[in-house]
């Protein structure tokens, strides 16, 4: 049924506005003419207002207008169009997380474009059957895919079918061990992303799918610079853009300039949580704590009620701000917030744990958590923290063998990957220090490696480290020179329980250790004697309480005594309190 004369201009100005991807103004616009009774709006007109109420965060609005848009195609006998809709469909089902309907979908999708020539819908089923693959374990199968996608791609001129098909070969080239080839492909793809060659759709596509690939490949210093790019792109006023209407457009054609005395709205870019989260995690390795807290408070009000799992991830990494400043009630929160959305919060639960003195909780939660991972490759980044807190928390309960295991399977994926590298070296070197080893030259090459990427909290803790090596092998003044940095580091990022023990350190450096007690029995101690209880001291140093309680043992035989107010009076009397 055609459009009324007197109603055209505003589905005019509703497609003008949908190619200015100014989203919201689009929305209004084909959602007053759709609702008036002299007008019958298309399949493509109904697929763009689907469009637009997705960018306007309406997903239920988009779903319906969705499949009025694929029973028009269907009437219309334009296979490719219901074909490209039920695609859409497939897509918004699954993150609405109904599979079943999703599938359902996604096969009216095959059975629509199946018997048609090549043509650039396929490049969609050429993505699924890809991802499909990789989920089947069938690597030469995904690449096939992959191939094919990109052929389709190629074939219909879209930078943006051209930019996804290469950003999803890379994503099945890296899967399978091939690093080199699959960043070079992707660092292709984001050229055109970066060049704000594309659509925006595709735009924030590119940007989820690559970050996430790269946070999981441990590829920080490309984390560090899309995700600048990303948050830039997310901050635009989305009335000023001037890009291709709608999932799949294609080249880009320039519109008219908005007038002046026209709507100015900007809506939110739904792809702004999806984006932040990756922010978070980048700001945090860089010690921008504050920052980064306030972007996971963010990240929760903006997420799509379909994108929970984002939701999650912010919870976690705000708790695990709180849980290395100190805020032990609140990173515990965080952490519970996280698992109610679905998401086991480990290692930093254990961390937790073992900060609170509960060590059995910490190793039997970081058992589970590497347990449950079913496929270690596919995150490399998130298997190499549950390695290195492994290797924390067995030094920490005196299991050696365990850390020894957890270290060797680091290492092995440290391979090509910086910020892998220097996690496992730190780990090496704490295991040497634990076994009475040279561990020099590991801890020397983790704390280069912090530096280079930037992550100072991680160099902190090395720091720390180095100045017990260096306090072993008889260099005091290296010693003091790493803790007073450490020190430094941690007061500025605001690790109030590492500030504090590293501190503690320093007070006592100076001279020889009256009575034969180590470094770590003077630092319990003197923690006694300031009036600690066993759990203060244990979340101070952050060692379990039996740990705590083993030191005490130590020390009232070396010095003989038999109660705290004995110690205490020791410690004043040799002035270690």
């Amino acid at each position: 049924m055609a459009v009324p004369v007197e109603e055209a201009p505003v589905v005019e100005r509703a497609r003008d506005a949908a190619a200015r991807e100014s989203w919201a103004e689009a929305y209004v616009l084909l959602r007053e003419a759709d609702r008036h009774p002299s007008v019958a709006l298309g399949p493509d007109d109904l697929d763009l207002l689907a469009d637009a109420a997705w960018w306007a965060g309406h997903v239920d609005e988009s779903v319906a207008a969705r499949l009025r848009a694929h029973a028009g195609y269907v009437a219309a006998g334009d296979h490719r169009g219901a074909g490209q809709v039920a695609w859409w469909l497939h897509f918004e089902y699954r993150s609405l997380g109904r599979p079943a309907t999703a599938a359902g979908w996604l096969h009216r999708s095959r059975h629509h474009l199946e018997d048609v020539p090549d043509c650039p819908e396929q490049c969609f089923l050429a993505w699924t059957d890809a991802e499909e693959a990789q989920e089947h374990r069938d690597p030469a199968a995904a690449l096939a895919a992959a191939r094919r996608m990109e052929l389709l791609a190629r074939d219909s001129g879209s930078p943006d079918l051209i930019a996804l098909s290469r950003q999803a070969h890379a994503a099945v080239l890296l899967a399978n061990g091939r690093r080199a080839e699959g960043l070079a492909l992707l660092d292709d793809a984001m050229c055109s992303v970066t060049a704000g060659e594309l659509s925006g759709m595709f735009t924030g596509f590119l940007f989820c799918l690559a970050l996430t690939q790269c946070m999981e490949a441990a590829d920080f210093g490309r984390a560090v610079e899309w995700t600048d790019a990303a948050m830039d792109w997310c901050e635009v006023p989305w009335s000023q853009h001037v890009r291709p209407a709608g999932p799949g457009a294609g080249a880009v054609e320039p519109a008219a300039p908005e007038p002046a005395t026209g709507p100015r709205t900007a809506p939110d870019n739904p792809f702004r949580g999806l984006c932040r989260i990756h922010h978070v995690e980048v700001l945090d390795l860089l010690g921008a704590w504050t920052l980064a807290e306030a972007e996971a408070e963010r990240v929760c009000s903006e997420v799509a009620v379909d994108s929970l799992d984002v939701a999650a991830g912010a919870y976690y990494e705000a708790g695990e701000i709180r849980r290395r400043q100190g805020r032990l009630d609140a990173a515990a929160a965080a952490y519970g917030h996280a698992h109610e959305l679905g998401r086991i919060p480990q290692p930093g639960l254990a961390l937790l744990r073992l900060a609170q003195g509960k060590a059995d909780a910490a190793v039997t939660g970081l058992k589970l958590a590497l347990a449950c991972q079913s496929d270690p490759s596919h995150d490399l980044l998130g298997r190499a923290r549950l390695l290195a807190a492994q290797t924390e928390v067995a030094l920490a309960v005196g299991d050696p063998d365990s850390a020894a295991e957890a270290v060797g399977e680091l290492e092995a994926l440290a391979a090509e990957a910086p910020l892998l590298g220097a996690m496992a070296d730190t780990a090496r070197g704490a295991l040497a220090l634990a076994r009475n080893e040279p561990a020099l030259r590991p801890l020397r090459r983790a704390l280069a490696g912090w530096l280079e990427l930037r992550v100072p909290y991680e160099a902190g803790q090395v720091r720390m480290l180095l100045a017990a090596a260096d306090r072993a092998a008889g260099d005091e003044e290296a010693a003091r020179l790493e803790l007073t940095a450490a020190r430094a580091a941690f007061e500025r990022l605001g690790a109030v329980p590492d500030a504090r023990r590293a501190a503690a350190l320093l007070s006592g450096r100076h001279r020889p250790l009256p009575g034969g007690l180590t470094g770590r029995e003077a630092e319990v101690l003197r923690l006694v004697a300031e009036g600690g209880t066993n759990r203060d001291i244990a979340q101070a140093l952050v060692i379990s309480e039996h740990t705590v309680a083993r030191h005490l043992n130590n020390i009232f035989a070396k010095l003989g005594v038999t109660s705290r107010t004995a110690a205490t009076a020791y410690a004043y009397s040799h002035r270690l309190a």
